[in-house]
């Protein structure tokens, strides 16, 4: 046997403002180009008006000559990098869109292709003008400390309104008496020789307001009219001038709303600062075949919206960042090719940042849960002197996400289970824990193995009705051990819990979702071509559960792909143990033994590091070979691949979702009890109709 844990690469992005660059300069010097002689006689790349500026400084500093990329190619590759980073589901259907990017002044281009886009306007009044302005306006001393007095003013003292004029409402024209009718209208009564600052009537966080407002107006109507005038109906924006502000997105989306009657959609890139960076990053990986890899963000070190961390080191020079830190994988990812509408497919279930009943639930549930990991951290580095310390350092860490996302639900994009779950691995592999619960899979897969030979002798004896059944309900049964589930993990900790036991446990049919009747009838039919089972959990679940399953399938003549996680997450099984599981049961069963020497048993991984499931970011070889063999058949098995994720996601063939609810809020909130069951089968012609319907 030989289990292999990847840890991969990272990109470390920081952002901060031009005036610190000697600063951080210093710091790339002493962290990045003295320590690695390979950075001898390499280049580095730039871009933006900084590229030009500071040349001779970059040159000077770091001892590399600078390539300069074209700024507005760099962001068009920043934005179509993998992976696209906005505040809803990306959209594989995306061109033709409208980007504009607010720095100092505004450009607007049309993207019609990851490689065409043409800038086809912009104005002079952005970021800069707000900038500028509000220096001569107030007394703040930076964008940011503008922005923060911005929000704390009432732009009605400064500005003009409808009502102002008309004494409500004008009705003839449509037009609300809260509109702003002229920007500062208020203050052109002033003497000319009257300090703005020295009054009480137009207090400086007043006129900030006034001024975000007048700035943002203008680029949402601008935007508008040109989206308008080359009938797109999607306009992207990003740049500096936003930095994940709710105040200036509002007023934004609220202007392009107004001016294009609700036809043109306003949208943000949740990390607008970076993506020149990024583009610039993915132009020199482009000459190192960077097409083989794909990124995903880690949130474990990364700020999240509006909350600068400073690292050790440049917080004692005293320059505040913000950080961005993107996780590369060793392979690139797609769609799933088998969804029925990828551009309205959404992995999670339920959105945290909308439900608050559910967030508050989950953000306390896993706080609960802590203690759990930090346990389990320790105890798989029995030898380490250093665990214990660890453990403790995850723990602070990630309770203070969790407290962070009480405030900010939306700090790193849509929340769900998902990401909170994907935030707990993230910590965990910070602080070197990169697979805690290793020993513990290796045991239980060693177990479980040693009970298949007699579990398949038993289904072999039934006839074939309760075969079937008995196939699916063991599939349930060894669902149970998920070391996730507090419950479950307190059972298999505290008491004799095996897979008997687990069968007792799982509710009795009917069940809260029972489509178990459907699917046996459709067994009675024609075998499918080829199935993709994404599986689950090491041990009982794999090898007593699905492992059957798939050895039944493959009777029928059936071709399986068993699709598991390219990393590991909890006790789910990765694909390298899976190898290893296969290689362990062919010697066991002669079934699993042919069907691996003919390749109509297949390990697949899935490029997914979590216990959920999303299909937009799926293993590209997967997804080929899903299109190649003519999969016609999906099992997506456990709660966090059929319930938190893809509960609601319809396919163009046939799908069989199926897990056992452990958790007892979520089992009451669907209607059912703990251990409540999910046997969902899906037709694609069902589905078709009841769409139609």
């Amino acid at each position: 046997r030989v289990y292999e844990v990847s840890e991969g690469a990272r990109l470390h992005f920081v952002k901060f403002e031009t005036k610190y660059i000697e600063s951080c300069l210093d710091f790339v010097q002493v962290n990045l180009v003295n320590t690695r002689d390979k950075m001898i006689g390499k280049s580095i790349k730039a871009t933006g008006g900084g590229a030009y500026k500071y040349t001779e400084l970059l040159q000077q500093k770091l001892g590399l000559s600078v390539d300069k990329e074209d700024e507005m190619s760099c962001l068009i590759k920043g934005w179509h990098g993998n992976p696209e980073y906005k505040f809803q589901t990306a959209d594989p259907n995306i061109f033709p869109y409208l980007l504009v990017n607010i720095g100092s002044g505004v450009s607007i281009m049309k993207v019609e292709s990851e490689d065409s886009y043409d800038r086809i306007g912009g104005t002079a009044t952005g970021g800069g003008t707000f900038w500028g302005l509000g220096s001569l306006l107030t007394k703040a001393k930076g964008f940011d400390e503008l922005l923060e007095l911005a929000e704390k003013g009432d732009h009605r003292n400064v500005d003009m309104l409808v009502r102002d004029i008309y004494g409500g409402d004008y009705k003839m024209l449509g037009l609300p008496g809260d509109l702003i009718a002229s920007s500062f209208g208020k203050a052109m009564n002033s003497h000319k020789d009257h300090d703005f600052n020295a009054g009480t009537k137009f207090s400086e966080a007043d006129l900030a307001r006034s001024l975000l407002f007048t700035i943002s107006n203008d680029v949402g109507q601008v935007a508008s009219l040109y989206a308008m005038m080359h009938k797109l109906n999607k306009v992207y924006f990003g740049g500096y001038f936003l930095r994940n502000h709710p105040l200036s997105m509002h007023t934004v989306s609220f202007s392009i709303n107004y001016w294009s009657r609700g036809q043109v959609q306003a949208l943000f890139l949740r990390h607008e600062g970076y993506l020149g960076a990024i583009g610039a990053f993915l132009k020199g990986a482009e000459e190192c075949d960077a097409d083989k890899y794909s990124w995903l963000e880690n949130y474990a070190g990364s700020s999240g919206l509006r909350s600068p961390i400073p690292t050790q080191v440049l917080s004692a020079q005293g320059v505040p960042v913000d950080q961005l830190e993107i996780d590369r994988w060793e392979s690139a990812v797609t769609y799933c090719p088998l969804l029925r509408d990828p551009a309205n497919y959404v992995p999670d279930t339920v959105d945290l940042t909308q439900d608050t009943e559910a967030r508050e639930y989950w953000l306390h549930c896993f706080e609960e849960s802590v203690d759990k990991f930090v346990s389990r951290a320790i105890y798989s580095q029995p030898h380490s002197l250093t665990a214990k310390e660890r453990a403790y350092k995850f723990k602070e860490k990630y309770i203070s996400k969790l407290y962070y996302l009480k405030h900010q639900p939306c700090a790193y994009g849509n929340l769900s289970v998902r990401s909170l779950l994907d935030t707990i691995e993230h910590c965990m592999k910070e602080f070197d824990f990169p697979d805690p619960y290793l020993l513990q899979k290796q045991m239980e897969n060693d177990k479980a193995l040693g009970l298949l030979g007699k579990r398949l002798q038993y289904l072999d004896s039934l006839e074939w009705f309760l075969r079937q059944e008995t196939l699916v309900t063991s599939v349930l049964a060894g669902n149970m051990f998920d070391w996730g589930a507090r419950e479950v993990a307190d059972l298999m900790e505290n008491t004799d819990f095996g897979f008997h036991e687990a069968h007792r446990k799982i509710q009795a049919r009917p069940w809260l979702v029972d489509g178990l009747d459907a699917w046996l009838d459709r067994l009675k039919g024609p075998p499918h071509k080829c199935a993709a089972v994404f599986v689950d959990n090491s041990g009982i679940d794999i090898v007593l559960g699905i492992l059957p399953f798939a050895r039944d399938l493959l009777l029928r003549g059936t071709k399986v792909m068993l699709c598991a996680n390219s990393a590991p997450a909890l006790n789910d099984v990765t694909h390298p143990e899976l190898v290893v599981v296969l290689k362990q049961a062919a010697a066991i069963c002669q079934v699993i033994h042919k069907a691996l020497n003919a390749g109509t048993l297949m390990a697949m991984e899935t490029a997914q590091a979590g216990p959920c499931l999303d299909l937009s970011r799926l293993n590209l070889d997967l997804a080929n070979a899903m299109s190649s063999e003519g999969v016609d058949l999906i099992v997506l098995e456990g709660m966090g691949r059929a319930l938190h994720t893809n509960l609601e996601a319809k396919f163009t063939c046939e799908c069989l979702k199926v897990a056992v609810i452990k958790n007892r809020w979520l089992a009451t909130r669907l209607g059912g009890d703990m251990f409540s069951v999910l046997c969902k089968y899906e037709h694609p012609n069902e589905v078709k109709k009841d769409k139609e319907r």
